[in-house]
């Protein structure tokens, strides 16, 4: 996909170094750019794939099995393949007969054993990997049976509706704590118990002294909902084929375009990759779901080859619902110990996630970082936590915004609240006396993150200053005078962002004074064509517009490791800057032999080599158009692959009010401190913030994945049945970024992009049970409905505990 600038290439100026010589500085990084891609998507001319229409193009519909797991009895396809329009009918068995592989791991889970090395691919001790179409059992609703192509959408949908499926219905749960219970059945023969691994991190021996000298140990018991991404934009594919030279090209909906033609070549066809290619146009969100290879996308893939034309399929949102990646649910038993000082000396976790029915090819990553992130800012010398995957019939579970980091804050920061509570500690005292000090940064904490520079109290007091915490005491009596509750709520979070990634960007100057910007990074709406712009704009010394950020395309762009982990501008961004030095060496030697001098003698600055001392100078344009002339092109290139990712902290503090009568709960003020690294553009970082806060309230107060216990059905399978905050749920947020630059990339940036979304839910439901303190309420599980808020209020009253936590129970 290539980025709109304002006027198209056309913009440049017809002098086309005039501009970047004498005059004020262009806006680089630091500066408050509006985003350069807007105008195009304000405009309505952003394509995306349900924008592609290609000749001939058939469209797809899949039937999905009604029941969470069946076994197939008999499968009848006679009257949905004589259905007039209908190219073909497509099924488990002719996947099988075409030698198709199935979804394969792309992370693999650890063994039990003590170096934690993963099994083989197929190890028998770990569940088969998903298969395309359902051969003989199904093992979640919504799991694909049968693949109808034809001439429409409606006719196709006519014939699947007219296959008839003979199932015998087997026993499923979808609760992972269910699905561990010695009674259950085992999903997987060879998964018994339905726990599928356990992933191990920390010093147990550690920990276990420090929780022996403890003056105190808080305990809780909490579980983390399973929510939905729920992208503006759904997933869709298109699947081509060039019968001439046997290639495949598939149009899609992701986030990772080379990664998605390793794996479609390397295993489902088996081809070399250059026989497939991957197209990502304009992407309307993903937050990591989409980075996930799904059946859906090799099935169109495979049936354009089998049929000869292009196939279609544009999923719903009801669709989406049913075979999305679920996301976030765990459930933990959790403990803090502390000395008598109230210093925190250890941290103990016990958690059970979900892995749905089959491990998704990057499933094992947020059960993992939950445990990474559990020391968070504090100066925590020991940490012990065990992740108990289990298998269940629901959809596989992966990454969302976050990747399991929102759920290990969530543990530390409503332990650290409780302990508070129970001490008689002030919340945010408590926490100040924890806080690691800038001079004990870098280091590798105890659960094995490496984490970065960072200031912590400064965060923590930036926060403060936004909050207006000393008026707190006389909003609580105007909000009692009402007969509402309010309370204050506070979380800290530190933010790891991904490395172990390889990131290259070319750069190429056209002789219009035009530079193309090619990266592997695919944009999912975080306004990557401003931010890539700016940083290479920077270190050329031209204007961002200038510059034309080209992405999605594996036949013009040659490897790339895609978007995820926030990692686009810490790696993608560190690359723009490596490339753009590169570039500028690269003119320096061709600008010497135009001007006859020395490389040695020649400068650069603002779009310009001169030779000092002299006025011979020549612009890049102008470079440009020579090399043309010999028949080549003005470019460089640059990867860069980090050691370590970024950490970034952040602080954030909101206020509630609650209806004690309804259970109603109202946001009412929220302020946020972020460490943001080198901040390229304030405006797009603003953007993601304030998106990520959205993430983290909606699973606090509103969102909820529901399965019907006893058959696994989906309950809520649309947007009247699951919610969403909407922008009359939040109020204004005052945000303070506060810049300290990461010493693991050669930018300085750290990872934003998720990072808002971790602190966004402790310090909200922090807030409600500061609010219901006084009304002895002392534990509530998320989201904090209406109906959960009162019903935890009204058993408070009857004097009842909170209700038991079974997910975490052996």
């Amino acid at each position: 996909m290539d980025s709109d600038r304002p006027g198209g290439p056309s913009a440049a100026s017809s002098e086309p170094d005039a501009d970047i010589r004498d005059g004020d500085a262009p806006p680089g990084i630091g500066s408050r750019l509006l985003r350069l891609e807007d105008a195009r998507f304000l405009r309505g001319a952003g394509r995306f794939v349900e924008d592609i229409t290609l000749p001939g193009e058939a469209r797809a519909v899949f039937l999905r099995s009604p029941h969470a797991h069946a076994r197939i009895r008999g499968l009848s396809i006679a009257e949905a393949q004589a259905r007039p329009g209908v190219f073909g009918v497509l099924t488990g068995a002719d996947v099988a007969a075409d030698g198709l592989g199935s979804v394969p791991w792309e992370v693999r889970p650890p063994t039990d054993g003590p170096a934690d090395s993963p099994p083989p691919l197929g190890d028998p001790s770990v569940a088969a990997p998903q298969q395309l179409i359902a051969d003989d059992t199904v093992r979640f609703c919504g799991e694909i049976v049968a693949m109808v192509v034809g001439e429409t959408e409606a006719g196709a949908r006519d014939a699947a509706e007219r296959i008839a499926v003979d199932y015998e219905p087997l026993p499923a749960c979808a609760d992972s704590a269910e699905a561990a219970a010695p009674a259950t059945p085992a999903l997987w023969p060879q998964v018994p118990g339905n726990r599928a691994f356990t992933i191990r991190l920390g010093d147990p021996d550690a920990t276990e002294a420090a929780f022996a000298q403890a003056a105190h140990v808080e305990r809780i018991d909490l579980a983390s909902n399973r929510i939905f991404g729920a992208p503006i934009e759904n997933r869709c594919y298109i699947g081509d084929y060039e019968a001439g030279g046997g290639r495949m090209v598939l149009h899609a909906t992701a986030g990772k375009p080379h990664s998605t033609r390793k794996t479609l070549a390397a295993d489902i066809f088996g081809v070399p990759p250059e026989k497939i290619a991957v197209k990502v146009p304009d992407v309307g969100g993903g937050f990591g779901i989409k980075n996930v290879l799904y059946p859906e996308a090799c099935l169109v893939l495979w049936a354009a080859r089998r049929l000869g034309r292009p196939v279609k399929w544009i999923g719903g949102r009801s669709e989406g619902l049913l075979s999305d990646v679920g996301c976030r649910e765990q459930a933990s038993r959790a403990e803090m110990a502390f000395d008598g000082d109230g210093r925190i000396l250890a941290v103990r976790v016990r958690s059970t996630g979900n892995l749905g029915a089959y491990l998704a090819p990057r499933g094992v990553v947020s059960l993992r970082n939950s445990g990474y992130v559990l020391a968070n800012v504090y100066a925590t010398p020991a940490v012990d936590y065990e992740m108990r995957a289990c298998h269940s019939n629901t959809t596989p579970t992966c990454n969302f915004r976050g990747a399991g980091e929102p759920e290990g804050i969530n543990v530390v920061e409503r332990l650290v609240d409780a302990a508070a509570r129970r001490l008689g500690r002030d919340p945010v005292g408590l926490r100040r006396q924890n806080l690691l000090p800038p001079e004990a940064l870098p280091r590798t904490g105890p659960a094995g993150l490496v984490e970065d520079t960072g200031d912590y109290e400064a965060v923590l007091d930036a926060a403060l200053a936004l909050a207006d915490r000393g008026g707190f005491p006389a909003r609580r009596r105007r909000s009692e005078a009402r007969g509402r509750q309010r309370g204050f709520g506070i979380a800290l979070h530190l933010f790891k962002s991904g490395f172990n990634f390889t990131e290259t960007t070319r750069l190429a100057v056209a002789p219009d004074g035009t530079v193309k910007l090619s990266i592997g990074a695919q944009s999912g709406g975080q306004g990557h064509a401003t931010v890539f712009a700016q940083v290479a704009g920077d270190r050329l010394g031209i204007d961002p517009a200038r510059l034309r950020v080209i992405q999605g395309d594996t036949d013009r762009i040659a490897s790339g490791s895609g978007t995820g982990a926030s990692r686009s501008l810490t790696i993608g961004g560190s690359s723009a800057l490596l490339a753009a030095d590169a570039l500028i060496e690269t003119g320096r030697a061709m600008a010497a032999q135009a001007l006859e001098a020395a490389p040695g003698d020649v400068t650069y600055a603002r779009g310009v080599f001169a030779i000092a001392g002299t006025d011979r100078r020549i612009g890049l344009a102008a470079l440009a158009g020579l090399a043309a002339q010999d028949g080549e092109e003005f470019d460089a290139a640059a990867g860069y692959r980090p050691e370590h990712g970024t950490s970034a902290a952040g602080c954030h503090l909101c206020e509630v009010e609650v209806d004690p009568e309804t259970g109603a709960v109202a946001l009412d003020r929220y302020a946020i401190a972020q460490d943001a690294g080198r901040i390229v553009n304030p405006l797009v970082v603003e953007g993601q913030i304030h998106g990520g806060v959205a993430t983290g309230v909606g699973q606090a107060l509103l969102e909820h994945a529901i399965y019907e216990p006893g058959s696994a059905q989906l309950l809520t399978g649309s947007f009247m049945d699951y919610a969403l905050p909407r922008a009359a749920d939040l109020p204004p947020f005052a945000l303070a970024l506060h810049e300290i630059p990461s010493a693991h990339n050669p930018l300085g940036a750290k990872g934003i992009g998720e990072a808002g979304s971790l602190g966004a839910a402790p310090a909200a439901i922090n807030a409600i049970l500061d609010a219901l303190a006084p009304l002895g309420v002392t534990r509530l599980d998320m989201p904090a409905t209406p109906h959960r808020v009162w019903r935890a209020i009204r058993d408070a009253r009857a004097g009842a505990g909170p209700e038991p936590t079974e997910a975490a129970d052996d």
